[in-house]
């Protein structure tokens, strides 16, 4: 979607008009669910996190001023609806989605050979119970860069923060997760 469709969708969404407002949902709810996901480590909880995100920017679009994208600023909502939830009650640490073999259907998908799949998906397991142990501080940014391939630029905007803390942030968050690998590693290692 060009920017002057999604500007013509915003002010048609903000005079009221649902299908408008739909388009947008549309367009930008797998986007935002996939980011939210890695966060949270649960499709589920992302899902439940974006629709809060959706329904807050529907009651309060009329104050979106186009400053930043309309994506930045539903990212932005999103974060503070996912902050909020979590200082209410402390969000399970729920499994990815799964096919009937129980392995991670982003892995599962791409392997034919079962150990082949297993021993993948044992690592990819292990990525994401080191990624939950890194700082929150480093954690969203190196996300935002690593697996979903915003630019620090991006970055900077989502998070509303300087770009030379996003770099730091993301320096920092890779040297943590380089840390807690290893000591997830050692820890699985046989005496």
């Amino acid at each position: 979607m060009d920017e002057v469709t999604e500007q013509k969708l915003i002010e048609q969404a903000a005079a009221g008009k649902t299908a408008a407002f739909e388009q947008l949902v549309l367009h930008h709810q797998d986007r935002l669910i996939h980011s939210l996901a890695h966060s949270l480590c649960s499709y589920e909880d992302a899902r439940e996190i974006a629709q809060q995100a959706f329904l807050q920017a529907w009651l309060h679009l009329s104050s979106f001023r186009g400053e930043a994208g309309f994506y930045s600023w539903l990212y932005r909502i999103a974060r503070n609806a996912l902050i909020s939830q979590k200082r209410r009650q402390r969000l399970p640490q729920t499994s990815w989605p799964a096919d009937a073999q129980g392995l991670p259907m982003d892995v599962a998908d791409h392997f034919e050979n079962a150990d082949a799949a297993l021993q993948s998906a044992e690592q990819i397991q292990m990525v994401r119970k080191a990624l939950e142990l890194v700082s929150e501080d480093f954690r969203q940014p190196l996300i935002l860069k690593e697996l979903d391939g915003r630019s620090y630029e991006e970055i900077s905007q989502l998070l509303e923060i300087p770009l030379g803390t996003v770099r730091s942030r993301i320096f920092r968050g890779r040297q943590e997760l380089s840390d807690h690998l290893q000591r997830l590693r050692d820890a699985m290692e046989p005496d």
